[in-house]
């Protein structure tokens, strides 16, 4: 019987599993923080007749502190969620501009995960996609997909992921004395 090499897909990696479910929830969590802020300023404008930030600003500098209250653990929420999205931002736009397939890359990442609205189905996104990518059908944008999410894991988490630690370790091998 012929040894048939099984391959996990990147959904079920666990090396970039965290990546594979940030992308997936990337659409969410934008739209999320969106409907937060928005309900946010309209609470404060209704309730205190300014917007937050000439309330903040008042606030700040009456020399007031908000430490403990729901006002301060609500837009600690905000930033840190916002926090969060710039950096995945970030390492999408590294991805893009320094990485040898980064345009193409991005272009998949984008339609599959990053764009406002969701994309149809697999057909639409290869339809997006045929200007960045020349002769793209499914089993390409399958594995290019693949290989972007891969590359995206790699910014995000650095040199913890496996990959990484075997190249390190190929490049500067352990001796029995450092062991």
């Amino acid at each position: 019987m012929a040894y048939k090499k099984l391959q996990k897909s990147v959904e079920q990696d666990p090396r970039y599993h965290d990546t594979w479910r940030l992308l997936k929830k990337y659409r969410d969590v934008v739209w999320s923080m969106e409907l937060s802020v928005q309900q946010l300023k309209k609470e404060f404008e209704c309730e205190y007749g300014s917007s937050v930030d000439d309330f903040l600003e008042s606030v700040y500098m009456a020399g007031a502190d908000l430490s403990g209250t729901q006002i301060e653990n609500h837009a600690r929420c905000i930033e840190r969620s916002r926090k969060m999205l710039a950096l995945v931002n970030s390492a999408v736009e590294l991805l893009r501009t320094k990485h040898k397939n980064g345009e193409a890359y991005y272009w998949i990442l984008y339609y599959t995960f990053l764009s406002p609205q969701q994309v149809e189905n697999i057909n639409a996104i290869i339809e997006q996609l045929q200007p960045y990518i020349r002769d793209i059908g499914r089993t390409t944008y399958y594995r290019k997909r693949e290989q972007a999410v891969e590359a995206l894991s790699s910014i995000l988490w650095g040199y913890s992921s496996k990959d990484c630690l075997d190249l390190l370790s190929e490049v500067f091998p352990h001796t029995e004395d450092e062991a």
